[in-house]
């Protein structure tokens, strides 16, 4: 298996687990297409193109997808973080805020930049049984376009050992 590991650049085989998952958990989030650009204990970079999977009526970025983005960079973070601990714990996110700045013409990159918060988070989930929650952000721009972000996200992550 090391071998395989080491022929399969990382970036390849994060986007085949993310969408593997898409398909078997949530279809919607397969059908989109996301790729994993970048990925590290800090940060976590996802690319959903746009498409006529993921386009509206007027040629940009259905605000749905737009939301899939967003869930999955900060979302992957944690799933990271939460699958290297003994304990089991639950994760959800029960909020969710977006700020849309302009509309999105071309491929959208999302990216969560909070990874040490997260583990933080984790870290207070494994000492308690309570419930612990943290609002993260995640970013959405269009590289084709500048850099300015075209949309921001807030999302409350939610966490609780599993009984």
């Amino acid at each position: 298996m090391q071998g395989i590991k080491r022929l399969i650049p990382e970036t390849i085989r994060n986007t085949f687990y993310l969408r593997y998952f898409g398909l078997t958990k949530i279809p919607l989030l397969f059908y989109v297409k996301p790729s994993v650009v970048e990925k590290s204990e800090k940060r976590v970079v996802i690319k959903i193109p746009l498409s006529r999977r993921s386009k509206n009526h007027h040629g940009s970025m259905y605000f749905a997808a737009l939301a899939m983005g967003a869930d999955v960079s900060v979302g992957l973070l944690a799933v990271e973080l939460i699958n290297r601990q003994e304990k089991k714990i639950s994760f959800i996110f029960n909020d969710f805020n977006a700020e849309f700045y302009r509309r999105a013409t071309a491929d959208v990159f999302f990216s969560c930049d909070q990874g040490s918060e997260i583990a933080q988070l984790v870290k207070k989930a494994r000492s308690s049984k309570e419930r612990v929650e943290m609002t993260l952000i995640a970013v959405a721009t269009v590289p084709a376009e500048n850099d300015e972000p075209v949309a921001r996200f807030r999302l409350t992550l939610s966490l609780k050992q599993a009984d």
